[in-house]
C-alpha cells in the first residue's frame, strides 16, 4: 500500500510539472498591437521552463527508480510468517528488532544451516547488534517447552525460531531476513570487495581463507566466505600459525562484522549502475517476512549504511556439558534493552 501510494504521488508530480512546463515555454497569451491574439515568452519564461524540464526529468527519473526497485524487490523470496492468518512477529513498543539469520547452505549438505543468529535494534538510541549463540539452550515452543539448542528452531522453520526467540529469549520481533552467506559472496564482488580489519595474518586450511597482512584487508567474495565460514581459525605470529580458541562465539563475532560491513557499504552506496549491481546480487542471498514492503526494506538499507551498532553480547555461562550454554543471570538487564 505504501509503494502504490508513493507511485501516485510521484505520478501527480509529474504531471503537475509537465503541466506547468508546457505552459511556460508555450508563453502568455497576448493581444498584439493589429488585434490578433498571440504568446509573448520572455528570456524569464524560458528559465523557468528549463528548470521545469529538469524538474521533469528528475522526476520521471525517480519514478523509474522506484519501479526498478519494486521489480526487483518482488523477486526476492519471502517467508510466511503467518499461523492461522495471524502473524507471529509480536514488534516492539519502542524501537525496531530485525531478527537476522545467517544461513550457510553449501553443497553436499543437506538441511538448513542457522549459522548466525542476530538482533539488530533500531530507533530508540545508539543501533545496537546482539548474537545469539547457535548452542544456547532454551524452552522450544514447538516442542511443549522442552530444553533444546535454539538453533535447532531454525531448522523446524522460520516460524519456529520466530517464536523461540519470542517466548523463551523474551526479545519481541519486527522483521525477520535471512541471508545467505554462499550468496553473499557475489554481493561482496558486486561491492568491490569488503574491507576486514585483522590483528595479525590469518588463515584456515578447511575453509581456504588465507589473509597475510595485518591490518584492513579488502577481501573477495571468495576470502569474504572463508572467513564467515572458518571453524578452525589460525593466527599467524611471528610467521607460526597459532590455533585460537575456536569456539562458536568466535566465529559469530567475525560472522558479525562480516555482515555489519557488508551490509553498510551496500546500504551507503548512491551510485545507481552501483545500486543495480547490489540489487541484482542481492535478490538470491535474501529471504523476509511476508508483511515487509519496499518502503521497510528501504529504511532497513538506509539505516545499514548510515549506522555503527554498537556490539551488545548476550551473557550465557556454560550449561555444564561442555558443548552447550544457557542464559546467564546477567542476561536480563540486556534482554529488557532490546524486548522495551
Amino acid at each position: 500500500m505504501t509503494v502504490l501510494v508513493i507511485l501516485f504521488v510521484l505520478g501527480v508530480l509529474t504531471g503537475v510539472a509537465v503541466a506547468v512546463t508546457l505552459s511556460l515555454f508555450a508563453g502568455r497569451r497576448v493581444i498584439g498591437a493589429d488585434g490578433r491574439p498571440g504568446r509573448r515568452r520572455g528570456p524569464g519564461r524560458i528559465v523557468l521552463g528549463l528548470i521545469g524540464l529538469a524538474v521533469v526529468a528528475l522526476l520521471l527519473a525517480v519514478e523509474g527508480g522506484w519501479f526498478y526497485a519494486n521489480a526487483k524487490f518482488d523477486e526476492i523470496d519471502r517467508v510466511d510468517v503467518d499461523v492461522d492468518g495471524d502473524s507471529v512477529l509480536a514488534g516492539s513498543d519502542g524501537g525496531t528488532n530485525y531478527l537476522l539469520i545467517g544461513t550457510d547452505n553449501r553443497e553436499g549438505v543437506d538441511g538448513n544451516r542457522a549459522d548466525s543468529i542476530l538482533i539488530l535494534r533500531t530507533g530508540d538510541g545508539p543501533a545496537r547488534l546482539m548474537s545469539i549463540p547457535r548452542d544456547l539452550v532454551v524452552p522450544r515452543p514447538d516442542l511443549g517447552g522442552e530444553r533444546a539448542r535454539i538453533n535447532a528452531a531454525y531448522n523446524s522453520g522460520p516460524v519456529n525460531l520466530i517464536r523461540t526467540v519470542q517466548e523463551s529469549v523474551g526479545i519481541p520481533i519486527d522483521r525477520y531476513i535471512e541471508i545467505n552467506f554462499v550468496s553473499f559472496a557475489d554481493l561482496v564482488d558486486a561491492l568491490g570487495g569488503v574491507t576486514i580489519n585483522f590483528p595479525t595474518p590469518a588463515i584456515d586450511e578447511g575453509s581456504g581463507l588465507n589473509v597475510q597482512e595485518a591490518g584492513d584487508v579488502e577481501l573477495d567474495g571468495e576470502q569474504a566466505l572463508a572467513y564467515v565460514r572458518s571453524r578452525k581459525y589460525q593466527e599467524v605470529i611471528d610467521g607460526v600459525p597459532q590455533p585460537t580458541s575456536g569456539s562458536d562465539l568466535d566465529r559469530i563475532v567475525r560472522q558479525q562484522v562480516f555482515l555489519r560491513e557488508v551490509l553498510g557499504k551496500a546500504g551507503s552506496s548512491r551510485n545507481p549502475l552501483h545500486l543495480a549491481r547490489i540489487g541484482n546480487a542481492l535478490v538470491g542471498g535474501l529471504k523476509i517476512d511476508n508483511h515487509m514492503e519496499l518502503f521497510d526494506a528501504l529504511v532497513f538499507a538506509w539505516n545499514m549504511g548510515q549506522l555503527d551498532p554498537v556490539q551488545t553480547e548476550l551473557p550465557v555461562s556454560d550449561a555444564g556439558d561442555g558443548a552447550t550454554v544457557v542464559l546467564a543471570p546477567e542476561a536480563e538487564g540486556v534482554i529488557a534493552d532490546f524486548a522495551t
